[in-house]
Order: structure tokens, then C-alpha cells, then sequence
């Protein structure tokens, strides 16, 4: 009558990404597409312990998707000058090794690009706790 419970928790889930989606600032929205990525890449790195080819190539190309379609495409290259430029092609280099992971079940590959994101996921978090902070500026 009303759907098995894995249902209705993965609906509860989905609206709730959707809300917190549709609510976040630009900043939140990159940091979740970071957040999305990584989650990605080690959902990837445990298929591919678990020898499970399709799990892993959903995964890779889910991570894929975001990098390009969400990141990249996200840069100002006006804007962002050299920094876009260089971003774009990192994201670039990012979807060619995992695309490499994926062809050769290569759990180097996917770490090195669960690093460089994670390590640009924690400067863009930095950059919004500073630009979030309160001013000290009295009123």
C-alpha cells in the first residue's frame, strides 16, 4: 500500500538534497558538488574491491558528470582569469584519470583525484568561512 520503507527513505532523501539544493547559497552549491564528487569516487573504490564493474563504472561516471557539468562549468573564465583556466584544466586532467581508473581498475588513480579534490574542496570552504564571517564593522 504504501511502498517498502527503502522507498520511502530514499524519496526522504532525495527531497531533502533537493530543499538543501534549492536553498544554498552559490557558495554551498560548490561545496556540495565537491561533496558529491568524493562521495562518488569512494563509492567507485569500494565497487572496485568488491569487483563489481557496473557499481564502479556508475560511480566513475557520476563523479565524471559532476567534475565536468558541475565544476567545470561553474567557472567564470572571464572573471577568473588565469585561475579559471588553470581549474578547467584540472578538472580536465581529473576526468581523464578517472576514466583511467575505471579502464584499468586503478585505485591510485582514483586517490589521487580524491585528493586534489578534496584538497580544492578545503580551500573553497576556507574562502567561505571568510567571507561568511560576521563584520566587525559596528552599526
Amino acid at each position: 500500500m504504501f511502498g517498502s520503507f527503502g522507498n520511502r527513505a530514499s524519496a526522504y532523501a532525495q527531497v531533502s538534497v533537493e530543499t538543501g539544493v534549492s536553498t544554498a547559497s552559490p557558495h554551498k552549491l560548490i561545496l556540495m558538488l565537491y561533496d558529491g564528487a568524493l562521495l562518488q569516487i569512494r563509492t567507485a573504490g569500494i565497487a572496485m574491491q568488491a569487483k563489481d564493474i557496473p557499481g564502479k563504472g556508475l560511480a566513475i561516471s557520476k563523479a565524471i558528470d559532476i567534475i565536468l557539468n558541475g565544476l567545470k562549468v561553474s567557472l567564470d573564465m572571464a572573471a577568473g582569469g588565469e585561475l579559471s583556466e588553470r581549474l578547467s584544466a584540472l578538472y580536465e586532467y581529473m576526468s581523464e584519470r578517472l576514466l583511467y581508473a575505471n579502464l584499468h581498475n586503478s585505485q591510485p588513480a582514483l586517490e589521487e583525484v580524491a585528493r586534489l579534490l578534496g584538497t580544492l574542496r578545503e580551500a573553497w570552504a576556507e574562502i567561505g568561512s571568510q567571507v561568511d564571517k560576521p563584520s566587525s564593522v559596528p552599526a
